[in-house]
């Protein structure tokens, strides 16, 4: 008996207890490529906010419009712009960061650039071998993004990678492309693959992976912010107006203030101001 009285109370006190400690969850999901920078706002927010826990998921690009217009998650990230059959008046847009497509090959490529025209010929399938980029006489191993993928939809958009169909558009990537299931995975496929080539979101380029210049243009930060660099692409939150609670509209307050910008110009991705 005494056991029994004894969980009662300390089950009671565990109940007690819960109320005080209990956090506000902010769930952002969406885009891959925003998944990193979120988190770093998020783990940067919370040291400052300790009655806030901001979670972070990176299903793609399309999951996060889906989750911000029908509400299952608070915030919904986008790495490309929204679709016309996206848009809802009620929806907004915001914009927190804006990020360069590196186009990457292996180190072991000698390759420093290629055409915007080459470019879209390799993923279209027309062009196959390294050979005709005046590079080695070897295949070329085309790695995509998975269709969700807001990187793949922006790089699309940029190096004309669509073709109608019935009146439709639909992607003009050869479907001897391989496809790597997020920004991490396609670059370790390039890093592995010395006649692999791929793209991928510019602040996550490390050494693993070379950047090509396109068009003679370099992939770089000051680039993307000038003009030169066109392959460029927004990075978005979305939400529902006048949904955010009164957390998660301080915490989107927060993403546009000058330290939040500076944690973005310091991974590697361009500001807003």
């Amino acid at each position: 008996m005494k056991k029994t009285v004894f969980g009662a109370i300390a089950l009671l006190g565990a109940l007690a207890v819960t109320p005080v400690s209990a956090k506000e969850t902010i769930s952002a999901v969406g885009s891959s490529s925003v998944t990193p920078l979120m988190e770093v706002f998020g783990e940067t927010y919370m040291k400052s906010n300790s009655n806030v826990f901001v979670e972070v998921q990176g299903p793609g690009s399309s999951a996060g419009v889906k989750a911000a217009k029908n509400g299952s998650a608070d915030l919904g990230m986008s790495s490309r712009n929204l679709k016309a059959e996206e848009k809802e008046d009620t929806l907004v847009e915001m914009v927190v960061a804006r990020d360069g497509i590196a186009v990457v090959v292996n180190p072991k490529n000698e390759l420093k650039g290629l055409t915007a025209e080459q470019v879209t010929a390799i993923y279209k399938g027309e062009i196959t071998n390294w050979k005709d980029v005046g590079g080695a006489d070897k295949p070329i191993v085309a790695i995509t993004r998975d269709t969700a993928s807001g990187t793949r939809g922006a790089f699309e958009d940029i190096m004309k990678l669509k073709r109608k169909i019935s009146g439709k558009k639909v992607t003009a990537i050869s479907a001897r492309a391989q496809v790597a299931n997020g920004n991490g995975a396609l670059k370790t496929m390039v890093a592995s693959n010395p006649y692999a080539i791929g793209y991928i979101s510019l602040g996550t380029v490390d050494e693993s992976v070379t950047a090509l210049s396109v068009d003679g243009t370099p992939a770089t930060v000051d680039n993307v912010k000038n003009g030169s660099y066109k392959v460029a692409r927004p990075f978005l939150v979305l939400y529902k107006e006048g949904k955010p609670s009164a957390e998660t509209q301080k915490f989107l307050d927060w993403m546009l203030t000058a330290d939040a910008q500076a944690l973005v110009d310091g991974k590697g991705y361009i500001s807003v101001n």
